[in-house]
């Protein structure tokens, strides 16, 4: 049995501006509604696409899109794959640009602060979730999660939790795919 944990290409979306954490919660709501930019899709991405027997996908736009773009393929929408929340704070300084929030405000939410998201507990227990549904489907055959970077770790943690064995790890930002095994 084999599930393979894909992240989503990259997304399309403007940078450079300057904000204050406070706009970080109109900022997320334009990242998780965002789609991915037309490139080019690694040629192991589209294959391990091909030798899947079900491809399911967080409900997000950009994971979606991501799916789409691996050819005329079916896929299953499911929300518990989509990605762990990004708290933010009500503070008017200082201004960084909006990628340098999202990594401090990840980085706070690891270690507990979870304003205007779920914890990272709660993540945990999705995670938990997410890979036992994954399970159950790979049953009927190879499986391909399109999803996203920091919920696809905790899948797959929790997949090696329940005895998988992580094979095949490639690349480490958008198109990025692990590949675990039973």
């Amino acid at each position: 049995m084999q599930i393979t944990l894909m992240r989503h290409g990259e997304p399309r979306l403007a940078r450079g501006r300057w904000i204050a954490p406070m706009h970080m919660g109109q900022w997320i709501d334009r990242y998780n509604q965002s789609l991915i930019k037309d490139n080019d899709i690694p040629a192991e991405c589209a294959m391990a696409a091909l030798s899947a027997s079900t491809i399911v996908a967080s409900t997000a736009p950009r994971a979606c899109s991501s799916a789409r773009a691996l050819g005329d393929l079916p896929f299953m929408q499911e929300e518990m794959f989509t990605e762990a929340e990004l708290p933010f704070a009500l503070w008017s300084a200082p201004w960084l640009p909006p990628e340098a929030w999202a990594v401090i405000f990840r980085l706070l939410w690891l270690f507990g602060y979870a304003r205007g998201a779920d914890s990272l507990t709660i993540t945990r227990q999705r995670a938990r979730a997410a890979a036992e549904r994954l399970v159950a489907l790979a049953a009927k055959g190879p499986v391909l999660l399109v999803g996203h970077g920091i919920m696809n770790r905790l899948i797959g943690k929790e997949l090696q939790a329940l005895g998988w064995l992580a094979r095949n790890r490639q690349g480490s930002r958008y198109w990025s795919m692990g590949m675990y095994e039973l």
